[in-house]
């Protein structure tokens, strides 16, 4: 099985220089992995900075930001401390040493959690207060307010929070993951000095107090109110500590925030239930190293020493900015029910070839008519669901496989594949128990598969399984057919909302026997290499890769129309770059669409001089993964689940799958991809020194959102 999960390929790089004159591996050429995603995040801040975006949009927008933040320094942050503490020498391609990195992560994460803030304060919250949707500091509420505030601390929060004091009797306690907790110094009767602290229940109670039964809901007649009114929960609980701690003195008390690690590290190998063992790992998540405290800017230096002390916290590692703690909060205020303040609300199509009445047919016999492309979410994901649905119910439907690696909250999905178990299907379900924190949901959608009597595969050693397949198999006749839908995104129907991606139906024979091969990779031990259609990884989806791009080369070479157009979320893989680099050297035009991390410098003279990198954040996160290659002429997109990153390519099951359909060929390049590179606003392009800069409509040019324009063509017309 060992030998399954890390073919040879894997670890032999064989590379032949593609310029004696150039090192390709020079670290001036690339960029910082790290820095990169923070580059990313500042994007989206961006966003919320944006006027032109509507207000409720910009307060969704700073949420993203903080959630993002969180990640960060969960995982990335983690990644660069472990591999200081192990002493790690292996530099990345960019040539900076852990420590260098995680010096400017400080001074760049500590600038955009101030600016986020800030922006928060002084320009969001009082165009919110002029919308009717007030944020009130507890100080600043009219007595009646307060009144309120008080009553709700006294019948509810007083009931759920536990004082714990701090002293030789009582440890300090744990403070747990992403956790909002309130610093109190006190003084006892006999003037001493005493140090506790209360854990503000944000998992039970709302960050964000109503300060009247309809605020962020409806009146009692259904009707929105004109103004919401809320107050800070932990300023509530401050304001009330004198009961929590009666014939004490409060001092003071100072909010604090926990960031710990959250990057699992699971010993496979050595695991004798897989299932097991993450939901221990998920468990230990709470008791991670601490990687960043977050501390009210005016907490005095002696409970900082507290917190310092007994959290083993680096002094480099807190964090003080202005207030509030813990921005992803805010998507709670997003909610609210003002659409005035949210982007116009569009309905999602249905393509052509599947608006079928399905009481006289089904949508096999639209698939058996041709390939069919789903552009979420300005198509809708219905589709998906009634294929998964139909292939439970239709008595013709032997056997149903499928991969899952994200599926949310009370899934569709999920629950056709549990009917058609109940249905006799024979069912078969890889659940990636390792999507990073999805592994609850995932390991409580295997329980129940199971306990169905579905197949359930865990995953492979070593491996993620992050491809998006699902194969029908039917009865038809006197043979089998096997229908496919193949994807760029995961399969969940609330995601697919606000998500771009991408899914193709087919019942393509080739297809469906490369899918039986991937199948019977992952459920068994089948070491099988020459997939007839699909690229695979870890199997051949980079030899595969390179081979596409060479073939662009030689086409330049003899005739100069190489041309190749990736859009992505991420470019990582130094081999892969080189490749890049290679081509743009030898005349290939390269235009690169990478919503989140680039490690390539376009715009070098002699080295990328022929390749250009934007990334597009706007209404909908830019998920698709699309590889266009013009070969020649005889243009070939590959779509799939793979961005071109060391772990997608190396440590993932992923899946690129070629297109053959001219039309579906025609609406990529030209309606989509085509787009991108017409579109002038919501656009950055990346310069050589790292840099970002937004793209401006001409004076003689119409403003042109890409996302915006394909709401608009999707409305207009479908793919016939």
């Amino acid at each position: 099985m060992t030998d399954l999960a890390r073919p040879t390929e894997v670890f032999i790089e064989e590379e032949h220089p593609d310029d004696e004159k150039t090192d390709l591996h020079d670290p001036k050429l690339y960029i910082n992995r790290e820095l990169s995603l923070l580059e990313f995040h500042r994007r989206v801040l961006e966003e919320a900075h944006d006027p032109r975006n509507p207000l409720l949009e910009r307060v969704k927008f700073l949420a993203i930001v903080g959630s993002n933040l969180d990640e960060f320094f969960m995982v990335r942050v983690v990644g660069l401390k472990k591999q200081i503490a192990a002493g790690v020498i292996d530099l990345p391609a960019d040539g900076n040493p852990p420590t260098v990195v995680l010096a400017e992560i400080r001074k760049v994460a500590g600038a955009l959690m101030s600016q986020a803030r800030q922006l928060f304060r002084d320009e969001i919250q009082p165009l919110l207060a002029k919308a009717g949707i007030h944020i009130l500091d507890y100080s600043s509420l009219t007595t009646r307010q307060r009144e309120y505030a008080d009553s709700y601390f006294d019948e509810i929060v007083s009931k759920v929070v536990t004082p714990l004091a701090v002293d030789p009797g009582h440890p300090f306690p744990h403070i747990s993951n992403l956790s909002l907790n309130l610093a109190v110094a006190l003084h006892d009767q006999n003037g001493i000095e005493r140090f506790a602290r209360i854990k503000v229940p944000t998992n039970k109670l709302p960050r964000l107090v109503p300060l009247k039964p309809s605020s962020g809901g409806t009146r009692r007649d259904g009707t929105p109110p004109q103004n919401h009114y809320f107050v800070w929960l932990e300023q509530v609980i401050a304001a009330n500590l004198d009961k929590l701690f009666p014939g004490m003195e409060i001092v003071s008390a100072y909010p604090f925030r926990v960031t710990r690690d959250a990057d699992m590290v699971i010993q496979e190998l050595e695991a004798a239930d897989l299932l097991e063992t993450i939901e221990q790992s998920v468990r230990q998540r709470q008791f991670g190293s601490v990687t960043r405290l977050s501390v009210h800017e005016e907490m005095p230096p002696r409970l900082r020493e507290i917190l310092i002390e007994n959290l083993v916290v680096d002094p480099r590692d807190v964090y003080a900015p202005n207030l509030p703690l813990g921005l992803t909060d805010l998507m709670n205020i997003y909610k609210i029910d003002h659409p005035d303040l949210k982007d116009i609300p569009f309905r999602p199509t249905i393509p052509q070839p599947l608006q079928i009445d399905y009481r006289d047919s089904n949508i096999f016999s639209a698939i058996r008519a041709g390939d069919i492309l789903v552009h979420h979410p300005y198509d809708s994901f219905k589709p998906v669901i009634d294929f998964l649905q139909q292939a439970a119910y239709d008595p013709d439907v032997l056997a149903i496989k499928q991969t899952l690696y994200r599926v949310g909250q009370n899934s569709p999905v999920v629950q056709a594949l549990l009917e058609a178990r109940q249905n006799g299907k024979e069912v078969a379900v890889l659940v990636e128990l390792k999507a990073r924190f999805d592994e609850e949901s995932n390991i409580t959608w295997a329980k129940r598969l199971e306990k169905e009597g579905v197949h359930v595969i865990y995953g492979l050693l070593g491996l993620k399984t992050h491809s998006k397949i699902a194969l029908v198999v039917r009865k038809e006749a006197d043979h089998i057919r096997r229908y496919l839908h193949l994807a760029t995104g995961n399969y969940n129907a609330i995601t697919a909302l606000t998500y771009e991606d991408i899914g193709m139906f087919t019942c393509d024979e080739e297809f469906g026997a490369d899918a039986t091969d991937l199948f019977n990779y992952l459920t068994g031990y089948s070491t099988k290499r020459d997939y007839r259609q699909l690229l695979v990884a870890p199997v051949n989806l980079r030899s595969g890769m390179e081979r596409l791009i060479d073939r662009e080369i030689k086409h330049q070479k003899s005739g100069g129309c190489g041309h190749l157009i990736f859009k992505m979320n991420a470019l990582v893989d130094p081999r892969m770059i080189r490749k890049l680099y290679a081509a743009s050297q030898a005349g290939v035009k390269v235009d690169l669409i990478i919503r989140g991390i680039c490690c390539l410098r376009p715009g070098i003279p002699g080295i990328s001089d022929n390749i250009r990198v934007i990334s597009v954040v706007g209404r909908f996160l830019e998920h698709s993964r699309i590889y266009y290659f013009c070969n020649g002429g005889n243009e070939q997109i590959y779509l799939g689940s793979a961005d071109l990153m060391p772990r997608n390519i190396n440590w993932r099951v992923e899946v690129l799958f070629p297109v053959h359909d001219k039309r579906i060929i025609h609406y990529l390049r030209n309606d989509v991809l085509d787009t991108f590179f017409r579109a002038n606003e919501k656009v950055r392009q990346l310069g050589p020194d790292g840099v970002y800069q937004m793209l401006h409509p001409a004076p003689d040019e119409a403003p042109l959102d890409e996302q915006e324009w394909m709401i608009q063509f999707h409305q207009r017309t479908k793919i016939q």
